[in-house]
């Protein structure tokens, strides 16, 4: 009998998420598309009911994770969470060998006479793929294409002909039949090529892949203004800085909601005006979107870049007007 990892993580069905948390209930508003009306939320789910596998690719900070973690607690199965690694291969997504048992038997039947056995055998160690095709749980295979497509391959048939090939004949068998419960979620991001290899044609094929570009500027201000605590007002200045940085390209880092997150919870945390007449807050934007500026020969931001993203800052975080001054709020 095989023995279980003690490393596997496994995560409950109900991934315990508040359901009342606004940023659950914006994700879903946030990448509603007019396809027969039906949102990005409701198709996937269909397609995953339907026993096909899910593929969420968006840039980063466009909700994939979240989205890929909500549609797993609506399945009401045990999910088995991945993330893609580039030291990854056959053996860390099905198991191997990990160690050694043996059993010894001392007989003593005649007390002069003594008589000793020994057996030594292998022990194999399921991994997440295995401990899910077998368990029927939902793989959540984040960022999968950081993975070698040779560490995937291992997977076209899991989909396809719903059979996991296990090597060496592991758990004393040659493969497993896949259980019809078992259902796969994957992620990656087309637009960091960095530490990504590409997906084989194959593996994409056995999918239903899912576009995702991310929140549109009132779901970004609600969710910067949910976890902040700022008001829409103040999070709007900070989700426009932001987004204008990100339009312009002139990054060598594509700017996300997570930058516009930074900025807004250490603001309020620090109680900064958001304004470019509060040096502090001022200084906070420079160090958080300045670092993803295109670099100069010395590695540095290029001070004419630098000086574009304080001309945005400036612009969409104007000083507060005085009180009494002509045309001042009152």
């Amino acid at each position: 009998m095989a023995q279980r990892p003690t490393q596997v993580e496994r995560l409950p069905a109900n991934l315990g998420m508040d359901a009342d948390d606004p940023l659950l209930h914006l994700v879903q508003r946030a990448v509603e598309q007019s396809s027969a009306g039906a949102s990005i939320e409701a198709r996937a789910l269909g397609y995953l009911q339907a026993g096909f596998p899910l593929h969420l690719r968006g840039p980063a900070g466009s909700g994939k994770t979240t989205l890929a973690l909500r549609l797993a607690e609506q399945l009401k199965r045990p999910v088995m969470l991945l993330v893609g690694d580039a030291s990854f291969d056959t053996r860390h997504l099905v198991g191997s060998e990990g160690g050694t048992r043996t059993r010894r038997v001392v007989d003593r039947y005649i007390s002069s006479v003594m008589k000793i056995e020994s057996e030594t055998e292998s022990v194999w160690l399921d991994r997440t793929l295995t401990v899910a095709c077998t368990e029927g749980c939902t793989l959540l295979y984040d960022e999968f294409n950081r993975a070698p497509a040779t560490a995937n391959n291992v997977l076209l048939t899991v989909l396809e002909e719903r059979v996991l090939v296990l090597p060496k004949a592991g758990r004393g068998e040659c493969y497993v039949k896949v259980s019809p419960d078992f259902r796969a979620i994957f992620t990656s991001n087309p637009l960091d090529h960095i530490g990504t290899h590409l997906a084989q044609d194959a593996l994409l094929d056995r999918m239903v892949t899912i576009d995702l570009e991310g929140f549109d500027r009132d779901g970004e201000i609600a969710i910067v203004a949910q976890r902040s605590g700022l008001t829409a007002a103040s999070a709007s200045r900070i989700v426009d800085v932001v987004r204008d940085f990100r339009a312009s390209g002139e990054y060598a880092q594509r700017p996300t909601i997570r930058a516009a997150l930074m900025i807004a919870e250490l603001a309020a945390r620090q109680q900064l005006r958001i304004g470019s007449d509060d040096a502090r807050f001022v200084q906070l934007c420079l160090d958080i979107l300045g670092a993803k500026l295109k670099p100069a020969a010395d590695g540095l931001p290029q001070p004419q870049q630098r000086a574009l993203l304080q001309k945005l800052i400036d612009h969409f975080c104007p000083p507060a007007p005085l009180r009494g001054a002509r045309g001042a709020m009152p």
